[in-house]
């Protein structure tokens, strides 16, 4: 099995004076923005950007310098397992081809089965993914 692609990011919270959204998550390497209503959240808000646009663009070398802040930020890094997040998150389709004796095939589309979902399902079974 290939070893995980881990990264690092600073990231940058900053307080706001929106009582439901209480922190802005920058990331300046992504050039994007999230949110969160504690710090906690606003951490992992920034952990989901990073590893959101590791599914539909290529992420820029891992940065562990801590970008300069003004007096009310706070700037840490964060690290996200991408192997991981794409494991979980990549939920794109793939068309597979398969054999089953037609018996099967008739029994199962006069049952109204979905061969998609249970071929899923299975695998997910085989190697105990929830």
């Amino acid at each position: 099995m290939k070893k995980d692609k881990i990264v690092v990011f600073p990231i940058v919270i900053t307080p706001t004076d929106d009582p439901k959204i209480k922190y802005t998550v920058n990331v300046p390497d992504l050039d994007r923005d999230t949110q969160g209503r504690t710090i906690a959240e606003a951490i992992d808000m920034g952990k989901d950007l990073i590893g959101t646009m590791s599914l539909v663009e290529d992420l820029p070398e891992s940065n562990a310098k801590i970008p300069k802040t003004k007096n009310n930020e706070i700037a840490t890094l964060v690290t996200v397992n991408i192997s991981e997040y794409k494991r979980k998150n990549d939920n794109r389709v793939v068309k597979k081809t398969l054999t089953i004796p037609n018996y099967l095939n008739e029994e199962g589309k006069e049952a109204g089965l979905n061969f998609s979902a249970i071929l899923a399902d299975g695998i997910k079974a085989k190697l105990g993914i929830e």
